[in-house]
């Protein structure tokens, strides 16, 4: 009986096609029965009761067409997990072929690790399940948690952080793995250490745990760690000096008013934990970045033979370049300066396309990232189509909490459209694939035209021929900046004189 009634309930929907059914019955009765009784009809009467009994076969006839495809759709939300119930304007057609693009979906490899690995993730996942996140585990030298610490796990953070970004409900996800006990003989224990240690434990398998943890938690996609070598993110910088943690970093480039001159791994020889080199190999497109440049995005791809294989995959390599620089890391970057970083690393041909930011944000936001020494990444598009990449700009800035971030349905469409044109260009536009993935891309494209948010405005865009700007962080510096400088050149210059002497 409870059943009965919850088709009833507002969230169905069902109720108002239910009504006109009722409506159109009575209109028809009414017709019906007016002709049985009465004896004799004028010429009025008789149009009357047509015009009655016609609207009335018409909208039961609507009122059955409309509940039937509502029931279909009711049907479908409680059978895909990925549907959110109760959701409006849904697409009939969308519905029941989303299992079928989930699973014939494109093949695609996100490279990446922290924030911006993961909202990639959050965008891809709502168009195929066959995504593969190459996770950097960087966390090696901190100070472990207690239950991390006993139970002898490696760094789990990343890899945790993109099992819920591509789970379907993130927040509960979240809120279970990062779950502390606070009583009893697992007191300070996390449960997602406890979960992890144990599926290891079971398969015997560090990887393989990983990617068993992926059907048990019925996420979208798999999670594999770049390598299961302990490794560390080091980095030489202009002046010298070498740093040897990941986190000290920034702040070294910071405090000495420097840059750095390239990252590199220890041990060197790194080697690619199993089956990411596989995914490589058959993934239709590889996506790169967004994220920190030299301790996030890079690093993966020093990893031994990864950046060779992507180069000789067939895929389409794509890379989302960040929307606002990194104090200690991408001070005064351009586009073009992310690209020669990641060229410089990893050699030509690991990118053909790179999708950029079109810089529209409101001041207000700018101006609290200004004071924090960033600010958006000049677009010097001429210097950038001189490295032989392909550029689209996409309307891709979201603000999350208070913070510029990339919108993950913008970064996923984007990807999508490129993956759509390549197919397009292989001739395989009647393909069961690309028919699919462009109905669902233009679903997408009138759903975000309709929440497009309120907080973004038609700014100046940069004009690519004009002087390259002063970034904040050498406004504020100057004095120490050009005082060091003339320290050192004082300093090189007496050295000069010693020698001759």
């Amino acid at each position: 009986m409870n059943g009965f009634f919850s088709w009833f309930k507002s969230s169905t929907r069902m109720k108002r096609w239910l009504a006109l059914i009722l409506l159109g019955i009575i209109l028809v009765a009414y017709g019906i029965s007016t002709i049985l009784v009465t004896k004799e009809m004028s010429i009025a009467e008789i149009i009357k009761i047509v015009v009655i009994f016609t609207v009335g076969f018409t909208i039961t006839v609507i009122g059955i067409i409309f509940s039937l495809k509502r029931t279909l759709e009711v049907l479908i939300e409680d059978s895909d997990l990925r549907v959110e119930k109760g959701k409006k304007n849904i697409n009939v057609k969308s519905l029941i072929f989303d299992k079928k693009i989930y699973n014939k979906g494109p093949k695609v490899v996100v490279i990446g690790g922290g924030t911006g690995l993961n909202t990639v993730l959050k965008g891809l996942k709502n168009y195929t399940s066959n995504i593969t996140a190459i996770v950097t585990i960087s966390d090696y030298g901190r100070v472990p948690s207690d239950s991390r610490r006993q139970l002898e796990l490696l760094p789990l953070d990343d890899i945790k952080d993109s099992l819920v970004a591509l789970s379907k409900n993130e927040e509960l996800m979240s809120g279970i793995l990062d779950l502390k006990f606070n009583r009893g003989p697992l007191n300070n224990f996390n449960f997602g250490d406890i979960y992890f240690s144990a599926m290891q434990q079971y398969y015997g398998d560090f990887t393989e745990s990983i990617e068993k943890t992926s059907e048990i938690l019925n996420t979208t996609g798999k999670v594999l760690p770049v390598t299961l070598d302990e490794m560390k993110i080091c980095a030489e910088l202009d002046n010298g000096m070498v740093v040897e943690e990941k986190e000290q970093i920034p702040q070294v480039v910071y405090d000495k008013v420097t840059k750095i001159n390239r990252i590199y791994i220890s041990p060197s020889n790194c080697v690619p934990a199993p089956g990411v080199l596989e995914a490589i190999k058959d993934a239709d497109a590889i996506i790169i970045g967004p994220g920190s440049l030299y301790t996030n995005v890079i690093p993966n791809l020093l990893v031994k033979n990864v950046s060779k294989t992507i180069k000789e995959s067939k895929a389409i390599k794509i890379y989302v370049n960040n929307i606002m620089t990194e104090p200690g890391q991408t001070d005064n970057y351009s586009i073009s300066d992310h690209l020669k970083a990641i060229i410089e690393h990893a050699g030509t041909g690991i990118i053909d396309y790179c999708i950029y930011d079109t810089g529209e944000v409101v001041p207000e936001f700018i101006r609290k990232y200004n004071k924090q020494g960033q600010e958006l990444v000049e677009q010097d598009i001429q210097k950038c189509k001189e490295l032989g990449i392909k550029l689209l700009q996409r309307d891709l800035s979201a603000i999350i909490d208070d913070n510029i971030r990339h919108s993950p349905e913008a970064v996923a469409e984007s990807i999508i459209e490129i993956i759509c044109d390549d197919l397009k260009y292989k001739d395989k536009q009647y393909d069961t694939q690309y028919v699919m993935l462009n109905s669902r891309l233009k679903q997408q494209k009138k759903i975000m035209k309709n929440t497009k948010p309120i907080f973004k405005q038609n700014n100046k865009k940069q004009d690519s021929k004009r002087p390259r700007k002063v970034s904040k962080f050498n406004e504020k510096y100057k004095e120490r900046i050009n005082s060091i400088q003339s320290s050192e050149k004082t300093t090189m210059e007496n050295r000069k004189k010693a020698e001759r002497k």
